[in-house]
């Protein structure tokens, strides 16, 4: 068995319901994961999108979510999760609207791919204010045991 991640409101490749994007009420999707592996201290999620801004030429990757330090006997988030709702320990990073929390799919153009990435971690991350997903990065490097990734698409009408 190995580290999985999984949405009800999705399917892997699967479009993104408008009520998870800046078209409807932009809250977070039920994610679950499952297997996590022995040895887990904590877990890391980073939801990102590779396509920006155009997926026929991207120049970046956006940032749309970063949670971490997610406790490993969590096995997932609760669609449209509060901050103080949020498991004890978890901390969030700063997303690409240079803020915490979840920012729903909201592309100027064309199909793009939302990355659910979720990392088992052998360590705790220290509590950096203010932390973003590169941060995150170069702090999980030599830490991360395993990696699973859930992809959605969306594209504005």
């Amino acid at each position: 068995m190995s580290l999985t991640i999984t949405s009800s409101s999705f399917s892997h490749n699967g479009t993104i319901p408008a009520r998870h994007t800046c078209d409807g009420q932009d809250i977070s999707p039920a994610l679950t994961w499952t297997d996590i592996p022995d040895g887990t201290k904590s877990l890391v999620l980073i939801v990102d999108d590779p396509d920006a801004p155009d997926p026929a030429a991207p120049k970046m990757t956006w940032v749309h979510w970063v949670l971490y330090n997610l406790p490993p006997n969590v096995n997932g988030l609760p669609e449209g999760v509060e901050a103080r709702k949020l498991p004890s320990g978890t901390l969030q990073g700063i997303n690409d609207w240079s803020r915490t929390g979840y920012g729903g799919p909201c592309p100027p153009v064309g199909s793009h791919r939302y990355f659910h990435k979720l990392y088992a971690l052998n360590t705790i991350l220290p509590d950096v204010k203010n932390s973003t997903k590169a941060m995150l990065e170069k702090a999980m490097r030599g830490h991360v045991i395993a990696h699973a990734e859930l992809i959605g698409r969306y594209q504005r009408h």
